[in-house]
């Protein structure tokens, strides 16, 4: 394990890629977050301000998790797009090693760009709030450290995606249709009269429920349909459950596969 561990310390350092999306990460959502305490500079500072500038947008914070996905896709599919996946088996043939050396550094990466991502953002704002906020009252707290857990798996999907589709262009595509065009559809569609039984699956679209991490309050129906949602830690179950449902199916193809 150790030198499957070293090994792939080695390859996501030496990648220029990695620096590219952790520095876009970092800097879109610092742009986000900036704008945020900019526009709200003269509102009362609350609970949710305080999470939305720190994650660069609150519910609609995208570009961490989507960019700590794209890295653990690399992580996989870059083997196959560049056919080191050979050598790399000649050099550590135990497959579980690998893929679990790959799962441990995507994991490490994510939770050191989330914190760094929100430290960030919290210079940011406290530059506006002439102040820094305590971020240790809930539900900020389980927010920030849902928001972590969010990315966590994120970064896992990515890699589980690829290593399943053994390549990058099937698993980015299923990374952005599934939420932008799969589960709004199906939520558009739950607000038909005629497909209203469509509601009750809401709660169990998995992007959907994991966007639930980072929620600050229940769900607000606005006088529209009550979609019922879990909280938020049964939410991220079922997005972390869907993703484990990925990993396995794709770690069985890779012992079983050639590669």
């Amino acid at each position: 394990m150790t030198d499957a561990l070293r090994f792939e310390s080695v390859r996501i350092r030496t990648l220029r890629s990695t620096y590219w999306l952790i520095g876009l990460g970092l800097i879109l959502t610092a742009g986000v977050a900036l704008i945020i305490a900019i526009a709200t500079r003269d509102d009362t500072l609350d609970d949710v301000l305080v999470r939305d500038v720190l994650t660069g947008g609150g519910d609609f914070a995208t570009f961490i998790p989507i960019f700590i996905a794209i890295i653990g896709i690399f992580a996989t599919g870059h083997e196959y797009r560049h056919g080191t996946i050979q050598p790399t088996l000649l050099a550590i043939p135990q497959r579980s090693t690998i893929l679990t050396a790959k799962i441990a550094l995507i994991l490490v990466t994510a939770v050191i760009v989330t914190v760094l991502s929100i430290a960030i953002n919290l210079l940011v704002g406290s530059i506006f709030w002439g102040e820094i906020p305590d971020l240790t009252g809930s539900p900020l707290s389980e927010a920030l450290f849902g928001y972590v857990i969010m990315v966590m798996i994120y970064g896992v999907l990515g890699l589980a995606l690829a290593q399943l589709f053994r390549g990058i262009p099937s698993a980015i595509v299923v990374l952005f249709v599934v939420p932008l065009v799969v589960e709004s559809l199906v939520a558009g569609l739950s607000t038909v009269d005629a497909l209203d039984w469509l509601q009750p699956v809401l709660k169990f679209l998995p992007f959907g429920a994991g966007q639930r991490l980072i929620a600050m309050e229940d769900y607000d129906p606005m006088g529209g349909p009550d979609f019922d949602y879990l909280d938020r830690w049964a939410s991220g179950g079922v997005f972390a459950g869907f993703t484990l449902i990925i990993l396995l199916v794709a770690w069985f193809l890779f012992k079983k596969r050639d590669a």
